[in-house]
């Protein structure tokens, strides 16, 4: 009775078996390539996805008695654009990332033409190089020979969970969830369904879009002659953090989470009301009940968190694993007065600002890697100092992701925003939630209280320090965000 899940990243793919009392039983990951073929631009092979998800389910399949497998939960990286063939599942051009900035003039133009209140109204969100809508409409007017073949029936378009799903059963199934359709700028979240207006506007075929269909509950059977002899139902589907929220048991209305990943993001539980900021935060999904009951949240999105440890580790090779940053920034008392902005692909929440660019500011011959890795780390708790400066409500925050199991970060988390932070036992709650999802999809689990006791907490974090030294230091970070505004504009 344990639960496959499926953790389409951004970076690479993971792949979890998870046991009826919650607890991780064996785990494989593979990565894959990032492509940067301009300045701003991001993209992923979808094929290198595939095998990708191929090879971290195969090294898991080794460590488990597959007969004990029940059901597939897929959670993925949201935004994400992909376009395959439906005869061939082959996809013509790289998938473009939810990282890339192409689209930015694009945003602009609309927002030039009136369109964002709108755009805004129906989807709870603005008009930004971070959704998918945009994308499609850049290959609308850049490559108009592939997309003729999706106003033509050819190609499929879709996020990569609904790329999996149609790789995972042959080219039988083309469905997404809430969590991901509210993400690409063509949904209208009030009612959950596609909305003709928005496809108008950013000029998609709706036939091109993917049915919706719930989060748990059976929603398509897996083709053992393609995926790697499994024969299973897909009985869950949400985007990442979505999956994460769901993975944190985080139920009821006004229980947040922080996952900290490529980028950071804080979502909070709005329960069955869509709950609009005026403070730059998304309005958004959370999911959908097999009964059709929409849970919302609220959402800050950071682009770059964990994508600036990754860069000391391979852009600037100062690191040799993320592991070792918080011995690092321990050797030094701070920055040295070093302020990093890794707004390596422009900022998110609560800024939004696609032409922002990283920034290092305080550089002195007296500066040393340990004050720009410590600059690293202080730079990420800043960035979700910002968006929680948004929900002052919030009295505890969760956290889950690779970097949560840094000490010094949720210490430093806990200092910057005057709050405890929680650290469960298992901080992929990603791919948690996807199981958790697909588990209640099939009765490994009765209900959401069955899973909110599998929840166990490992360490929280107290907040201390100098609160005049904290706030002061926010204050100069602030002073570097507004510098490094409008770089690549």
């Amino acid at each position: 009775m344990s639960v496959l899940a499926i953790d389409a990243g951004t970076t690479g793919v993971t792949a979890v078996v998870v046991t009826p009392a919650g607890r991780i039983q064996a785990k494989g990951y593979q990565e894959f390539r990032q492509h940067f073929p301009q300045p701003g631009w991001v993209e992923h092979s979808a094929e290198e996805i595939w095998q990708a998800t191929l090879e971290a389910t195969r090294e898991v399949l080794t460590k488990v008695d597959q007969s004990e497998l029940t059901a597939v939960g897929i959670t993925n990286q949201r935004e994400t654009v992909v376009l395959w063939d439906r005869e061939t599942l082959g996809s013509p051009r790289r998938a473009i990332v939810w990282q890339d900035r192409r689209t930015a003039d694009i945003c602009d133009r609309l927002r030039a033409d009136g369109r964002e209140d709108r755009v805004a109204e129906l989807t709870g969100l603005r008009l930004d190089p971070y959704f998918s809508g945009t994308k499609l409409m850049w290959l609308a007017e850049n490559e108009p020979h592939t997309w003729a073949l999706v106003e033509s029936g050819r190609y499929a378009v879709g996020t990569v969970d609904s790329y999996l799903i149609a790789r995972m059963t042959r080219g039988t199934w083309h469905v997404t969830d809430v969590s991901n359709a509210c993400r690409t700028l063509l949904l209208d979240l009030e009612s959950g369904d596609w909305s003709d207006e928005l496809c108008e506007l950013f000029g998609v075929p709706r036939d091109a879009l993917p049915d919706l269909v719930p989060n748990w509950g059976e929603i398509a059977p897996t083709d053992p002659a393609v995926f790697l002899g499994l024969s299973l139902p897909i009985a869950g589907i949400a985007g990442d953090q979505q999956s994460a929220l769901f993975g944190q048991t985080c139920f009821e209305e006004g229980e947040s989470k922080c996952t900290y990943g490529t980028g950071s993001f804080i979502l909070t539980n709005t329960g069955t009301q869509v709950v609009r900021s005026d403070a730059g935060l998304l309005s958004t999904a959370a999911w959908r009940s097999p009964d059709g009951e929409l849970t919302y949240a609220l959402e800050g999105a950071i682009f770059v968190t964990g994508a600036a440890v990754q860069w000391l580790r391979d852009g600037l090779q100062i690191v040799g694993n993320a592991a070792e940053t918080a011995a690092i920034a321990a050797t030094v008392d701070d920055t040295d007065g070093v302020v990093f902005v890794p707004a390596l692909t422009g900022l998110g929440a609560p800024h939004w600002d696609p032409h922002a660019r990283g920034t290092i500011l305080g550089i002195t011959r007296g500066t040393t890697r340990a004050h720009l890795v410590r600059a690293t780390l202080e730079g990420i708790a800043f960035e979700v100092r910002d968006v929680l400066e948004t929900l002052p409500e919030l009295t505890t925050l969760r956290v889950d992701g690779g970097a949560a199991e840094n000490d010094f970060l949720c210490q430093l988390q806990a200092d910057q925003v005057g709050r405890a932070v929680e650290r469960p036992e298992i901080v992929e709650t990603t791919a948690l939630g996807a199981a958790f999802l697909a588990g209640l999809g099939t009765g490994v689990w009765g209900s959401t209280d069955d899973l909110r006791d599998t929840w166990a907490l490992d360490r929280r974090f107290e907040p201390g320090g100098d609160r005049a030294a904290l706030d002061a230091s926010y204050a100069r970070w602030t002073d570097a965000v507004e510098r490094s505004k409008g770089w690549a504009g």
